[in-house]
């Protein structure tokens, strides 16, 4: 028996698809930047990846994305070739302290307790 995807005739090569470094790109990031892609954009994405990887969690995104679209969501703007904004990005906020995140009066937070610094309690 022979397996199916390699009797295509029309398979994509890494450089027709429409996101450059595809294949290096996280599962997060993907998400991102599939969501400026077209149906027949994210077609060539989920062939190629179908063909190579085949990756479950990446197969998966790229299914319930042409889905949204076959129901009739928009691409949405920007450049899918373009950086993954801030949040997404694999070190962001790793050592940073946002103000909701930090312990209370700005004392260092003692086993999880936030504004129990150093001092002992009395």
């Amino acid at each position: 028996m022979s397996d199916d995807r390699t009797n295509e005739t029309t398979e994509t090569s890494r450089d027709d698809l429409p996101l450059p470094d595809f294949d290096h790109l996280p599962v997060g990031t993907l998400t991102h930047r599939i969501r400026a892609l077209d149906a027949s954009g994210l077609e060539k994405v989920l062939e190629y990846e179908r063909a190579h990887g085949d990756r479950m969690p990446v197969v998966t995104v790229l299914e319930q994305r042409l889905e949204e679209l076959r129901g009739g969501a928009e691409p949405s703007g920007g450049d899918p070739a373009g950086p993954a904004p801030h949040h997404l990005s694999p070190a962001a906020g790793a050592t940073k302290a946002s103000p909701q995140t930090a312990a209370a009066g700005g004392e260092p937070e003692r086993f999880g307790i936030p504004g129990k610094g150093s001092n002992p309690r009395g």
